[in-house]
């Protein structure tokens, strides 16, 4: 088969989400013609596999092909932040925004990983700098709130959760985000109402069940936290979340 063909042939059964046959298409087409566009595909195939060295080392060899190539700086700032590589992350971010300043959504990445080294000072300017150059931004809204929550601005955190739900109604994240903060406040009603709406927007959300599971533990509802708790288990599997799956699979056992 042709490389072109097989290009096509790996990016339909990622858009399928066949990670697998996109592997198996995107290999054969990488042995033909090494290309940053093959290697990104290929990166994202990997990255469905939960292959994340093996995505990074092809990223990395993308961007030695064309280093300012907007599509791989994302995907490698990405996975660096899901890695924690903040140094890594934060020069991809970087880059974009001296490639294009009007890239909003890398100075917001740029934020978390800001707010992942518990830089929260830097983080929300550098947020608020997004968010001036895009007041719709709802991802620069949820990642604001996120910042503020850190930071214990609990009324400005719900302010910029609220904002970013009204933004895009569509995104589920900014509700159970919301849900949690308001389970940490003690607020438990709140809690489960935000995260109910979140499941009802994104029913397969972690962390809206993770949220619920402590909710319905709290009041005493064993079953109710049970089937959630298990339904985070089912959905979370980031490696990242290891520290959190390894504890709701204690809460588990105990509650049976």
């Amino acid at each position: 088969m042709l490389f072109e063909d097989l290009l096509e042939k790996g990016r339909r059964a990622l858009e399928e989400g066949d990670s697998r046959g996109a592997l198996q298409a995107l290999q054969q087409a990488q042995k033909q013609q090494e290309t940053a566009e093959v290697l990104l595909l290929l990166a994202e195939a990997q990255l469905e596999q939960g292959q994340l060295g093996k995505a990074r080392r092809n990223l990395e060899q993308g961007l030695q092909l064309e280093p300012e190539n907007i599509e791989l700086l994302y995907a490698f700032g990405d996975l660096c932040l899901e890695e924690e590589l903040g140094e890594a992350a934060l020069n991809a971010y970087r880059i974009i925004v001296e490639l294009d300043p009007e890239e909003t959504e890398a100075r917001v990445s740029m934020a978390m990983v800001q707010l992942q080294g518990e830089d929260l000072a830097a983080a929300e300017q550098t947020c608020r700098q997004a968010i001036a150059l895009d007041p719709e931004s709802a991802f620069a809204y949820n990642a604001l709130g996120d910042i503020c929550a850190a930071g214990g601005q609990q009324q400005e955190a719900i302010a910029s959760y609220l904002r970013a739900s009204e933004l895009d109604p569509e995104d589920a994240q900014p509700l159970a985000s919301l849900g949690d903060l308001y389970y940490e406040a003690g607020k438990l009603d709140e809690a489960q109402v935000a995260c109910q709406k979140a499941l009802e927007v994104d029913a397969g959300l972690p962390l809206a069940y993770l949220t619920l599971g402590y909710v319905y533990l709290d009041q005493d509802n064993n079953r109710a936290a049970l089937e959630n708790f298990q339904q985070f288990l089912r959905l979370e599997t980031s490696p990242a979340a290891t520290d959190i799956r390894n504890e709701v699979a204690a809460v588990i056992e105990g509650l049976k």
